[in-house]
């Protein structure tokens, strides 16, 4: 479970990319985080991670504050950032080593996990080749496996579908539904409208820093009175505000 109380960024005094946002990520869910590009996704997204410290609010990932015990909540999630550019020089299997290594996983479980997932990612082929030759949906798919290793309860994923190829990208959501109904927390940016209307549960649409709308496509119809699609209800959201 992920909880965000009243949480704000400002930069550089002005700007406020994230403007008092509360949500509640629920376990057993898949929740969809969507906007349009500066609409204070990815902010948000390292607010939760802790990557970047919030000046005001609460962050809670399964109970634990981000902010007063952030390696206990840390060891709560995995996170998939926005870009796989990250530890080029290492070999595949030495950056899923290196993981493994962070989070404690045992030899004998790093072993049966790595094989499970790069067999199911297509990858294993690889994992001896350093990871600056890898393409680039070969490299979120090797941030996507480093991240599970330990298999946490709370997946956070920024546009995780960017780069991959159809059978990739199948088998991530796939991996997403099966997790949430395992009764964890799956949260997910994307500005591939057609990928969160087919698998979340419920949605939040963010703009210029807002939420203006938290609940399920249904509700959003509900909203809008017609049986529209979620990129036709998004777009006069967003052209609204």
């Amino acid at each position: 479970m992920i909880q965000l109380e009243n949480v704000s960024k400002t930069y550089g005094g002005e700007v406020k990319a994230v403007d008092g946002i509360s949500l509640e990520i629920r376990d057993g869910e898949v929740f969809g985080f969507i906007g349009p590009n500066g609409a204070g996704k990815t902010t948000a997204i390292k607010l939760i991670t802790g990557i970047l410290g919030p000046d005001s609010g609460t962050i809670r990932i399964n109970g634990i504050s981000i902010n007063e015990n952030p390696i206990e909540a840390k060891k709560q999630f995995g996170f998939v950032p926005d870009s796989p550019d990250m530890f080029l020089r290492l070999k595949g299997i030495e950056y899923l080593s290196f993981m493994a290594d962070i989070y404690g996983v045992s030899q004998e479980q790093r072993a049966d996990r790595i094989k499970s997932l790069s067999e199911r990612f297509d990858l294993t082929a690889a994992l001896g080749d350093q990871i600056q030759s890898y393409s680039h949906g070969m490299r979120q798919k090797i941030m996507i496996i480093g991240v599970l290793l330990h298999e946490p309860s709370v997946w956070i994923l920024d546009e995780p579908m960017t780069g991959l190829d159809p059978k990739s990208s199948y088998t991530l959501k796939e991996m997403m539904r099966e997790h949430a109904d395992k009764g964890n927390s799956v949260f997910f940016s994307t500005h591939i409208l057609e990928v969160a209307e087919k698998i979340c549960d419920r949605v939040a649409v963010i703009n210029k820093g807002r939420i203006i709308f938290v609940g399920t496509l249904n509700e959003m119809r509900d909203h809008f009175k017609q049986n529209e699609s979620l990129e036709k209800m998004f777009l006069e959201m967003t052209e609204n505000e």
